[in-house]
């Protein structure tokens, strides 16, 4: 057959299962918390809004074993993840009494139980009339999947999980709200993946790294960047609750041989500590002959049980956010594998996150079940298992891999760790800030155990103050409808501090709010007036600087809040 009439076939079958949605104004891709707080500050806006999110669920991490909420100061960042927290709080109060346990084990709403997380985003988008949540839409990245009329978005093609069919759908804005930065990366935003060299911003930790942890940096350290990125996992909820405890079971493509290093680390005391440096043969060899004969380690700083497998924070009934244990030289984390993942199909990271829930599993069910594995330690394992209440459509497992870093644009501005580091308290000020933040600089590891090395390359966490975002993190430079709110403008290392769920909350709703100026004032978002998109978010009880001894609630809080951004921009200006 003729090409062009094959080509005009495929074009006939591909509009025969293409329908055309109605216009939004706002239509964000991906319902992370980013993007649930871009959808609901634009509704708040007037505007509507359309999340396309491609699981069955929203949330986003918070929603899937994210519990202990990643923020170094409260009160940093406020605005709409504090009404979220808050929200938590209520519900806790409400439910159990003011006095429970459970009120108590939530910290003030900052630690919650998984479904309670999406229950609440679900009640804030519900509470909005002209949101629209879609569930099962896949954007791929791809380029017919983005139609654009010069720098302009004008439409995209999303697939419906369920049914197989496209869908065309139009907005005035788009949002990536995405973990992986897909929708930046079709519209031909440039992105970075790996991390940077120590010599390209200065950043203290950045490059290939090699850190005790809680301690000082070790042998092959070179500072030299790469094209690979730090590991994911799954953040699990577990529970020793005897009623509400499903035990570890051991996956279908189980492979003993990846977990075997385990046992001589518990038998040894073996972890990445900075106390290991004062730890003797001698003492190692003891403390295996007390394991053997029934006894626990006494190596200094040896986590034991499941604290050897997992960083665990308590939530409300007896739950955990059980992260991975950053002591480990094996832990819930997979790295290497990962690396693929930011440009990958989908159907590459759906094989990926089936691999790492096998690995997981597979590395629970052995600490808890394999002979080899010392019978006092098996035992503490044993007393754990996963929360028989969550996710009880996947089997009591977190329905999202933790994508901790994927593509990171370059914007209008990037963030480097140098904008997260400053002697004094509130941190350095940008005079566009629309959020101020604060978490550590975090790295996962970027690779295997190697042999002789002291820990994971890459894996370290560095202080830093509080500080504050500025506008430009989330705007790319040309694409005149696109903002970027989680997939943000940054280094490796300076991307490690801001891509804590707070943060990209905050700026998801900077970024629902700065759509609509763009609407209402027909100008690109690059265009928006950071002034008046600043009045709003101070309106909407956002903090856009730290001040110790200040809140939203403060009746000249938003008049030291914008003395503060002017001496800023004036110390800018004076440059």
């Amino acid at each position: 057959m003729d090409k062009r009439i094959c080509h005009l076939l495929s074009a006939i079958l591909l509009l025969s299962i293409i329908s055309c949605s109605r216009q939004y104004d706002v239509v964000v891709v991906g319902g992370t918390p980013g993007g649930i707080m871009t959808a609901v500050s634009a509704s708040r806006s007037g505007h509507s809004a359309l999340i396309l999110e491609r699981n069955g669920t929203v949330g986003g991490l918070p929603a899937n074993g994210l519990g202990a909420t990643d923020i170094a100061t409260r009160g940093a960042t406020t605005g709409l993840f504090l009404e979220f927290v808050t929200r938590i709080k209520d519900y806790y109060v409400n439910q159990y009494g003011a006095d429970s346990k459970q009120v108590k084990d939530c910290s003030d709403g900052y630690h919650f139980e998984p479904h309670i997380a999406e229950m609440v985003f679900r009640e804030m988008l519900e509470e909005c009339r002209n949101v629209t949540v879609r569930n099962m839409m896949q954007f791929d990245c791809a380029p017919e999947n983005i139609s654009m009329k010069g720098n302009k978005i004008r439409s995209i093609v999303v697939t419906d999980r369920t049914s197989g069919r496209k869908e065309v759908i139009k907005g005035r804005v788009f949002v990536d709200a995405t973990y992986e930065g897909d929708l930046g990366a079709a519209a031909g935003v440039p992105f970075r993946i790996g991390r940077e060299g120590k010599e390209e911003f200065d950043e203290p930790v950045a490059g290939k790294i090699y850190k005790y942890w809680r301690g000082p940096v070790g042998e092959g350290t070179t500072y030299e960047g790469d094209s690979t990125i730090q590991a994911y996992n799954y953040r699990l909820c577990l529970t020793r609750d005897s009623l509400n405890k499903v035990p570890f079971r051991k996956p279908d493509n189980y492979d003993r041989e990846e977990y075997v290093s385990l046992i001589d680390d518990i038998l040894y005391g073996r972890h990445t500590g900075v106390a290991t440096l004062k730890v003797t043969d001698a003492m190692r060899e003891a403390n295996k002959a007390a394991i053997l004969a029934g006894g626990r380690t006494s190596i200094p700083d040896d986590p034991w049980g499941m604290a050897k497998l997992s960083s665990m924070n308590w939530l409300p009934n007896g739950k955990t956010d059980a992260n991975n244990q950053h002591m480990a030289f094996i832990s819930t984390d997979l790295p290497e594998e990962n690396w693929q993942w930011p440009t990958a199909s989908w159907e590459w990271r759906d094989a990926f996150a089936k691999r790492l829930r096998d690995y997981t599993e597979g590395l629970l069910w052995f600490a808890a079940n394999d002979e080899e594995v010392p019978e006092s330690f098996r035992k503490e394992v044993s007393k754990w298992g996963y929360a028989a209440d969550e996710y009880t459509d996947n089997g009591n497992f977190p329905r999202q891999v933790y994508v901790r870093e994927g593509r990171r644009f370059e914007g209008m501005y990037f963030f480097t760790a140098n904008d997260a580091l400053d002697s004094t308290d509130r941190g350095p000020i940008h005079f566009d800030g629309i959020t101020a933040s604060h978490y550590a600089l975090d790295s996962h590891a970027h690779h295997k155990r190697e042999p002789g090395r002291i820990h994971l390359d890459g894996f370290l966490s560095w202080p830093t103050q509080v500080y504050n975002v500025p506008y430009g993190v989330i705007v790319p430079r040309e694409v005149t409808n696109l903002l970027l709110p989680v997939p943000v403008s940054g280094s490796h290392i300076g991307f490690s501090t801001i891509r804590m769920e707070p943060c990209w909350m905050a700026l998801g709703q900077a970024a629902g709010t700065a759509a609509a100026l763009a609407i209402d004032n027909r100008t690109s978002v690059q265009d928006v007036n950071v002034t008046v998109l600043q009045d709003k978010l101070l309106e909407q009880g956002a903090t856009l600087v730290y001040m110790p001894g200040h809140s939203p609630s403060d009746s000249d809080f938003i008049r030291l809040q914008k003395e503060a951004l002017a001496k800023a921009s004036m110390a800018r200006d004076m440059k």
